[in-house]
């Protein structure tokens, strides 16, 4: 996107004086008609006529372009300067499995996850963030980027629905974990969320994944999502294809996700309600904190070379007017 500025906009001031030149020539115009030395060519009127018109407006052309060369007129684009190598590189691992649904947070927990990660992705500006989510089997939605946009939107996209059913902890930890592990930056964390336990057993144990960010310098914040107690779970499908929910009592792997965050250096957290959740991501984003700083690089062109031009150019045009003007009155 370009943007359009004067440099010095304060010389735009000078077109004030255009204010008294016109009230004189229009006081001169009145005071006397055009004095001419010979009437033997005037049959040719129009022409001269127009070429008198030409001088007449040619001082303020020249002026003109002349105020707006001083003042600069420039557009410019705007681009941001980052050393990644302070910041914080982030990889958001969501399970989104059908137990997601389960309502003991509000409407949902997974509804609760998007519109809390939101927050905590916006709070985030220096830093660049990605996105894993993981049901039976692990995608990468989105790699670590700047462009926060990206992850907002996808993170809004989650769909339990996607993917193979199931709850595969390591899975959704070491394809966190590949992506991170080739960073520059100075720390790299991974969130990792799960409302359930590891169902899948020929999958990655999270125990090896944990080895693997760890060897790697990750630190992973799990938190376990549910209420204690029962929830009401989508369990079976109706006639017609729609979730039916039943009572059911939730069971969070929490031992393994302590040991997780333990064997990483991170912080394992459970989130009963709403509010709790955001809770664990407002500590979290307390305790990473990111000492990136990014500078804005303006990139600027100028303009006032072309009303330099414009300004020499009519006067050459004035004098030549007035002399082939002379050479036919005359």
């Amino acid at each position: 996107m370009f943007n359009f500025e004067f440099y010095s906009p304060w010389f735009l001031l000078l077109f004030l004086l255009f204010i008294p030149l016109l009230f004189r020539d229009i006081s001169k115009q009145k005071r006397k008609g055009i004095k001419v030395p010979t009437v033997k060519n005037m049959g040719e009127s129009n022409g001269i006529l127009a070429v008198l018109f030409l001088l007449k407006i040619s001082k303020y052309i020249i002026l003109s372009a002349l105020i707006i060369a001083m003042a600069r007129p420039r557009t410019f684009t705007i681009s941001q300067d980052r050393d990644d190598t302070k910041g914080i590189d982030i990889m958001l691992s969501v399970d989104v499995s059908l137990s997601m649904l389960a309502k003991d947070l509000t409407p949902d927990r997974l509804t609760a996850l998007k519109n809390i990660a939101v927050k905590f992705v916006q709070k985030r500006p220096n830093d660049r963030i990605g996105l894993v989510n993981y049901s039976g089997e692990a995608f990468t939605k989105v790699p670590v980027t700047s462009d926060h946009q990206v992850v907002v939107d996808e993170l809004q996209n989650l769909n339990p629905l996607e993917l193979q059913p199931g709850t595969a902890i390591g899975e959704g930890l070491s394809i966190a974990v590949n992506h991170l592990k080739n960073s520059k930056a100075k720390s790299r964390i991974i969130i990792l969320m799960t409302d359930g336990v590891n169902t899948i057993e020929n999958a990655m144990p999270p125990q090896i994944a944990a080895e693997l960010a760890k060897n790697n310098n990750i630190k992973v914040y799990s938190i376990g999502i549910g209420t204690n107690g029962y929830a009401l779970m989508p369990t079976q499908t109706d006639i017609f294809g729609d979730l039916v929910f039943t009572e059911t009592e939730v069971k969070i792997d929490e031992p393994v996700l302590k040991e997780i965050a333990q064997m990483t250096g991170g912080k394992y957290f459970r989130a009963t309600s709403n509010s709790s959740l955001e809770e664990v991501y407002d500590e979290i984003n307390q305790l990473e904190k990111s000492d990136v700083k990014v500078s804005k690089l303006y990139n600027y062109q100028e303009y006032f070379k072309i009303f330099l031009w414009i300004a020499l150019g009519m006067l050459v045009m004035d004098a030549l007017l007035r002399w082939v003007l002379y050479k036919f009155l005359s």
